[in-house]
């Protein structure tokens, strides 16, 4: 199953090794709304089930592959979720004694995230999916005597939820091991705030500007900038960051530990949120009515850096950046981005062009927020693209080549390629438009689509500009 993290994940890594790459980024991993984003995520900690593969739970005997073709009348999603309640029931059924241990020991261990989480999600199927802020005062005020009822209301469902957890995990572990033993690290990403409408704002609400009914006084987003003329409303409720800071953040250092268990490298988006965030009346419709206010800078990092001897960091420091948040950057040498897309709307000194880039950065010749290079190749108006062209040279080869190029001959330490320029598509495979809710986050690729010339190229210019 394309999306998943079984064989086609596996092979996308031998891709990768077999054209020279050394880094896959990925987008963040946790559970996600109906609206599919993975930065409005229900966890910080917990997996996207969606992802786990049914054809290693076949050959875990806990998925009978009868069981799977019965369900094909089904959509991907129904069918999906069909088949993980047939593998718990196959595990329940045939699991070989140590795999029974292992779920035991997996949630022990999880427990401090774990069994809220399952809970919380039994309780959204329960409340027909609204908001926590919404359930039954009880409920909603966590009170002692309703979740000990809840929990004995939903164990079966509970203990479901956890060992899909458990085989998320198991896979990921695997995915992890094949990427390293082909020496390739995985690049996570850590949104910096987190769903209003998540197990950790309804569990810990006192880290959180929410009013007496759980819902959030101001909210997080951006001011205008190059995505949206009015902004971007994002929703996320603020952190109270004196009352994270008085237990010695101990809320942040557990979230990175977490994705320290997942990746290598860890993107942390919005970094100039740490400095100063936006800061938006929640009754407000548009970010436009936001204000600047002071984030824990470096008192959050100077906490984590006793953690990690060097922080494990990319900083997105993209939008409004100030003199400020590129010195906090610096203080703790975490490399920026660069993208190329923004490199080619005014003059030479333009900081996204090739040739103003430093070591210490990040290349990319565009994210999962910008439109394709191909797409936006296209959509440039007369001028921009001569100029884009005069710079690249471009004429030799099509776009999106010549900005593949220019990223790959950056002195930046990585350069980071989305596979939709890898396979040259255009607009129609944009992965997410910011400031928009519907149409995100679907793409995926077909092996159909990779050609044996563009794994040849791929690798004869990674060698070429010194990055095999």
């Amino acid at each position: 199953m394309h999306g998943s993290i079984g064989s086609h994940a596996l092979r996308f890594i031998d891709l990768l090794a077999a054209t020279g790459q050394t880094v896959w980024q990925i987008l963040p991993v946790g559970p996600t709304h109906e609206d599919g984003s993975p930065y409005q995520a229900l966890s910080v900690n917990a997996g996207e089930s969606a992802l786990i593969d049914l054809e290693t739970l076949v050959e875990e005997d806990w998925l009978r592959l009868e069981d799977l073709a019965a369900l094909e009348r089904h959509g991907p999603r129904e069918r999906h979720t069909r088949a993980l309640r047939l593998a718990y029931e196959g595990f329940l059924a045939r699991a070989e004694e140590s795999d029974r241990e292992a779920l035991a020991a997996f949630v022990r261990d999880q427990s401090s995230w774990l069994d809220d989480y399952a809970l919380f999600v039994a309780l959204k199927r329960e409340q027909h999916h609204h908001e926590w802020s919404q359930w039954p005062q009880p409920l909603r005020d966590r009170v002692a005597s309703a979740l000990t009822k809840a929990r004995r209301r939903h164990a079966a469902l509970i203990d479901e939820i956890a060992f899909q957890q458990f085989a998320f995990f198991r896979q990921w572990s695997r995915l992890r091991s094949y990427a390293a033993e082909r020496g390739v690290l995985l690049f996570g990403d850590m949104p910096i705030f987190v769903s209003h409408d998540s197990v950790d704002v309804w569990v810990q609400r006192r880290l959180f500007d929410l009013d007496e009914l759980g819902a959030p006084r101001v909210v997080a987003g951006v001011p205008p900038d190059y995505f949206s003329s009015t902004g971007q409303r994002w929703g996320n409720p603020h952190y109270l960051w004196d009352t994270m800071a008085a237990d010695g953040f101990k809320w942040w250092r557990d979230r990175v530990a977490m994705q320290m268990r997942l990746v290598d490298i860890v993107r942390i988006d919005h970094f100039r949120g740490f400095e100063a965030f936006w800061e938006i009346p929640a009754h407000e419709a548009t970010a436009m009515a936001g204000h600047w206010v002071k984030g824990p800078g470096e008192a959050l990092f100077d906490t984590l850096l006793a953690h990690y001897p060097r922080l494990p960091f990319v900083a997105e420091d993209l939008g409004y950046i100030t003199p400020e948040v590129n010195a906090l950057r610096e203080k703790y040498r975490l490399p920026g981005m660069k993208i190329l897309q923004f490199a080619f709307d005014s003059d030479g000194s333009n900081p996204y062009l090739p040739h103003n880039h430093t070591p210490e950065t990040v290349v990319y010749t565009g994210t999962h927020d910008n439109n394709t290079t191909l797409g936006w190749y296209h959509a440039l108006g007369t001028e921009q693209r001569h100029r884009v062209d005069d710079y690249l040279g471009a004429g030799a080869e099509p776009m999106p080549w010549p900005l593949v190029r220019a990223a790959l001959a950056s002195v930046a330490r990585l350069s980071i390629v989305p596979m939709q320029d890898v396979l040259g598509l255009g607009a129609d495979h944009r992965m997410n438009t910011p400031g928009t809710t519907r149409n995100n986050w679907q793409w995926r690729f077909s092996w159909e689509q990779l050609h044996d010339a563009t794994v040849s190229r791929l690798l004869r210019l990674t060698r070429l500009y010194g990055r095999a």
